[in-house]
C-alpha cells in the first residue's frame, strides 16, 4: 500500500500536463518559462555579478596534514592557526 496526498496528486498531474505540452523537452519548457517570465512584467533580480565564477576557490584551502601525524594532528594543527590561547 503506498501512501497519497491528493495535492501532491494534483500537483504531479499538473505538472506532467504542462510537460506533455512541450513533448517532454526540456528546452522548450525552459524557452516557456523565460517567456512567461518575460511578459510576468516582474521585476526579476540577478545577483551573477556577485557569484564566484566556476571552479575559483574563495578561500584557499588549509595545508593538508600527512596521515602519519596521528589522531591529535588536526587539533594540534588547529592551535597553531588560532593567536588566541586555549584555556
Amino acid at each position: 500500500m503506498t501512501w497519497s496526498d491528493p495535492i501532491v496528486d494534483e500537483v504531479r498531474r499538473a505538472r506532467d500536463a504542462y510537460a506533455a505540452r512541450f513533448n517532454y523537452d526540456l528546452r522548450a519548457i525552459y524557452r516557456d518559462l523565460k517567456d512567461r517570465e518575460k511578459r510576468g512584467g516582474r521585476n526579476i533580480v540577478s545577483y551573477a555579478e556577485n557569484e564566484t565564477p566556476p571552479n575559483q576557490v574563495v578561500y584557499p584551502p588549509a595545508p593538508a596534514m600527512p596521515v602519519s601525524q596521528g589522531s591529535n594532528a588536526h587539533a594540534d594543527k588547529l592551535s597553531q592557526l588560532d593567536p588566541t590561547p586555549s584555556p
